[in-house]
């Protein structure tokens, strides 16, 4: 089934927004689960991002991509750190703005998306990340 999403969408940019739906809804799940746990944003943005990063590899790697092994999983990682910065400055942007941290990162998740996709692809595609 996961393969077939390859074949089926050929158009990577649409694979890698599928595939974020679900990447989307893993990690915003694990950003509320810890501020409802207690953490504050900041904190609950760094658990999030270090069990994002290796679960969306995975996702990204096999069925944006068609990538297999960890090969490139550091150069990963380096752009989840560049997006994490990216995030947490945004964030604590609207925070000091008077906008709540759940609606603050509700706000961040489509320029995000825009962000990673250009940097994911840069490092999983055949092009580059070699």
């Amino acid at each position: 089934m996961a393969d077939a999403l390859v074949v089926t969408m050929p158009n990577r940019f649409l694979r890698f927004v599928a595939v974020g739906v679900v990447n989307t809804g893993v990690g915003y799940a694990i950003y509320a689960a810890g501020l409802l746990a207690g953490l504050p944003p900041q904190a609950a943005l760094v658990v999030q991002f270090v069990l994002g990063a290796l679960w969306n590899y995975g996702m990204h790697a096999r069925l944006v991509f068609a990538h297999r092994g960890l090969r490139r999983l550091p150069a990963y990682v380096g752009a989840y750190l560049l997006l994490w910065a990216v995030n947490g400055l945004a964030l604590q942007g609207l925070l000091e703005a008077g906008v709540g941290p759940l609606a603050a990162q509700l706000l961040l998740l489509a320029p995000m998306v825009v962000l990673s996709f250009l940097l994911v692809s840069r490092v999983l595609s055949s092009r580059g990340g070699r």
